[in-house]
């Protein structure tokens, strides 16, 4: 049976679960959050992504009930949210901090808002075993806070977080505190999380690695508004912005002038006087003699000694820079007029065995369809 694909956002008869209509969050004179208007759905890991002081925790606050619109609304199920404390709302925050109780067990940290909302007893210790289960902490239920590491005290705080079922969780910069490698595991660990609860979950991150990894809608943000929301893959792929295009991923700009091609289905995009004008697919209608860029990633671009054969688009350079990463090398290439281009190989082949190095003449070459091309 083939799996249906988890997409409610293309279902018009979906209801969102949160819903941000026209909201504006202002700080005095500082607008922190600009007219946004966005439908979050039912079991999504939602990704709010951008640079500090872009307005994502301010969104997440709002949500939690910590701050309140200026103007507009927040609902969630249905119901606005105005004038509802956060402790009446069905949302729980997880703080970058965890803000574990160190006096307390696991145990005890897990039961605590089980325990003030005067759970029954037998229910209460089914629902904190479910939780360490979940959260893969069983061995640990004794031990306090400062006993265990920081991926466990990560955990511990998830499982308290979602002890009392929220409908939605909200995380701060969750990962803030982890190592890289540790990171990565627990970034897994979340989805595997979210996905067999089903809960809700909204991320505030500024590490696109993570916001890639978990969500399975990012909203890439810059102040106070929302650039583009969609999967990581079209966030990625097709960007709807240089701003987007530049804040995700490593990326070739290249500014432009558009003409449509007389043989072809694209664009002739002329960028740098005496040199060859490069070829462009896109979707996007340019009127003739237009400003574009091309958005191109650098595994996207080949680098070769010899000329390619048959290449849409090629170009000459000379190897300045390698940034060696292991498992992929990027060669920054300086074209004839200046500008300075990535491509970047895998690292299929031993170190010996590799054949272009610094000063190297090379030739970089791509498809007319690897580039986005965005209005400018």
């Amino acid at each position: 049976m083939a799996q249906t694909v988890f997409a409610p956002w293309d279902n018009p008869d979906e209801k969102p679960l949160i819903q941000f209509k026209n909201v504006t969050k202002r700080f005095g004179d500082f607008t922190a959050i600009d007219n946004l208007t966005q439908d979050i759905y039912t079991r999504e890991f939602f990704a709010l992504l951008g640079p500090s002081g872009c307005g994502k925790t301010t969104m997440m606050r709002m949500l939690a009930g910590f701050e309140n619109p200026s103007e507009g609304q927040i609902l969630i199920a249905g119901q606005d949210m105005a004038g509802v404390p956060p402790n009446k709302r069905p949302v729980n925050m997880m703080f970058q901090s965890y803000a574990l109780f160190p006096h307390l067990s696991v145990w005890d940290n897990i039961a605590f808002g089980l325990r003030r909302e005067g759970a029954e007893k037998t229910q209460l210790a089914a629902r904190v075993e479910q939780m360490l289960k979940l959260t893969r902490l069983e061995r640990f239920a004794r031990r306090k806070p400062h006993q265990i590491s920081g991926g466990q005290r990560q955990r511990v705080a998830l499982a308290r977080s979602l002890a009392k079922a929220p409908k939605l969780l909200l995380l701060d910069e969750p990962l803030g505190a982890l190592d890289k490698k540790l990171r990565q595991d627990t970034q897994f660990e979340l989805m595997d999380i979210q996905e067999k609860t089903g809960t809700t979950f909204v991320i505030v991150t500024h590490d696109q690695e993570e916001a890639m990894t978990v969500a399975s809608r990012v909203a890439v943000m810059d102040e106070g508004r929302i650039m583009q929301v969609a999967t990581p893959a079209v966030i990625y792929e097709q960007p709807n912005s240089v701003y987007v295009a530049d804040f995700i991923g490593d990326v070739n700009i290249i500014e432009g002038a558009a003409t449509p091609h007389p043989q072809a289905d694209g664009y002739s995009v002329a960028w740098a006087e005496g040199q060859p004008q490069f070829h462009a697919k896109t979707n996007r209608s340019f009127a003739p003699g237009q400003k574009c860029f091309l958005a191109l990633r650098p595994e996207k671009v080949a680098i070769s000694a010899e000329p390619p054969e048959e290449a849409a688009n090629r170009i000459q350079g000379k190897i300045i820079d390698i940034a060696y990463l292991g498992n992929i090398s990027t060669y920054h290439v300086r074209l004839p007029n200046g500008t300075m281009m990535k491509a970047q190989t895998a690292n299929t082949r031993r170190l010996s065995r590799r054949s272009l190095t610094w000063e190297d003449a090379v030739w970089l070459s791509w498809t007319d369809t690897a580039a986005a091309v965005l209005e400018g």
